[in-house]
């Protein structure tokens, strides 16, 4: 070999974050830049902020492509709430409607 240097595959020169590259050796000998796609980060439960299980973790644009079965698991806020914050708001909201039949009758009772 000659000559190690390689030049990157797309319109954007500089080496920046999104332009991972590993040099690769093609069938034909020669050295080529091959182009490394970022690594994804898990999906997160938006109240409490941990990794949601059952949901693939893919860059945001492959989620188009998958179908739904697979983007969210079979529970309200399947694809957003991990379990326990859907515990968690399900309680909260019985708790709260408890609260206003409670304050109802005891309101009747004062009468």
């Amino acid at each position: 070999m000659s000559d190690n240097r390689v030049v990157f595959r797309r319109r954007n020169p500089y080496n920046t974050k999104s332009q991972n590259t590993r040099v690769i050796r093609t069938p034909g000998g020669e050295l080529r830049v091959l182009h490394i796609a970022k690594k994804a980060s898990r999906v997160k439960c938006g109240d409490c902020g941990n990794a949601l299980s059952g949901i693939p973790s893919l860059r945001p644009r492959q989620y188009a492509t998958l179908s739904k079965p697979r983007k969210t698991v079979s529970r309200a806020y399947g694809g957003s709430r991990c379990s326990n914050c859907v515990r968690d708001r399900v309680v909260r909201a019985f708790l709260i409607e408890e609260q206003k039949i409670v304050k109802k009758v005891l309101k009747e009772q004062a009468k």
